[in-house]
């Protein structure tokens, strides 16, 4: 089997873990902080077990630490837009990632635009706007997506590079430690600027612990896991793009537990199929190279 294709399996199973993160934004009755800071902790806990500390150097380690910082703040954006509309269209806006890398990656990794990712990325754009064309009721949410989409895009891309030369378990595990300290930081900046509707639990109740306790061992240590093997095959605008998939995934599932699916009309599903449409075209890309 090809690198590419291996690459591409691994790329496709981490995806439909990640379709279930939504869904326990949604069943998990925490604030968007506790959520992220739980999950962090739950997830550094679970791989200190598996890794221990293994040794790298000081550069390596800040810049690992770096890209947890920037994962954290994206999954408490990400929560954030769940919480203020609903899962449908908080997992819509991370359609966006793959716009937000088609722009970032050239300028990060000095390389010319390619004006094939820029297509795509718009034919994802255009599925965005047809989806939300049905329903403007949530313009805070979609604002607080469209910000965490591009939060994750350079996660991605500073990721792919900071975990070169590392075992994919090691990146995760001091990402996640060092990430949990730096969004320990953030998280008063956030609450001063986004006041949370929920009361901060300093300890989540029999319930909300065994959910946190799945998440963060199949959604971020799985998931991610898989995430960092594929990157080592594929482009961080073919990783992100695919990961437009993911709303497909739990808005199935949020249609079938959480009824969302009353509120959808046609426009919905044209911009449904024009996301998977550039996930097509970019996957054939790539496939044949």
């Amino acid at each position: 089997m090809s690198e590419t294709r291996k690459g591409f399996i691994q790329l496709h199973l981490s995806v439909m873990l990640a379709g279930f993160t939504g869904l326990f934004g949604r069943l998990i009755t925490l604030n968007e902080v506790d959520i992220v800071w739980y999950r962090m902790l739950f997830t550094s806990l679970i791989l200190l077990v598996f890794t221990g500390l293994p040794r790298i150097g000081w550069r390596k380690f800040f810049q690992l630490c770096g890209c947890g910082a920037l994962l954290g703040f994206h999954w408490i954006l990400f929560y954030g837009s769940i919480k203020a509309s609903n899962v449908s269209i908080g997992v819509i806006c991370f359609s966006l990632i793959g716009f937000f890398t088609a722009l970032f990656e050239p300028l990060i990794y000095k390389r010319r635009i390619s004006w094939a990712e820029i297509l795509f990325s718009l034919i994802t754009v255009l599925g965005v706007l047809c989806i939300f064309s049905l329903d403007a009721r949530y313009r805070h949410g979609i604002a607080i997506g469209v910000v965490s989409s591009a939060v994750c895009a350079l996660y991605a891309i500073c990721n792919k590079k900071a975990s070169v030369g590392v075992r994919s378990r090691t990146v995760l595990m001091y990402q996640m430690s060092g990430g949990l300290v730096m969004v320990s930081a953030i998280i008063p900046v956030y609450l001063m600027f986004f006041p949370s509707q929920q009361p901060v639990v300093v300890v989540p109740d029999g319930t909300n612990l065994w959910f946190m306790l799945c998440h963060a061992l199949f959604c971020t240590v799985g998931m991610y896991l898989l995430q960092i093997q594929a990157l080592k095959r594929l482009s961080a605008f073919t990783v992100n793009l695919t990961y437009n998939l993911e709303p497909c995934y739990t808005i199935i599932l949020a249609f079938l537990i959480f009824g969302e699916g009353r509120e959808i009309n046609f426009s919905f599903y044209i911009g449904i199929g024009l996301i998977l449409l550039s996930v097509f075209l970019q996957t054939r890309r790539a496939w044949g190279r």
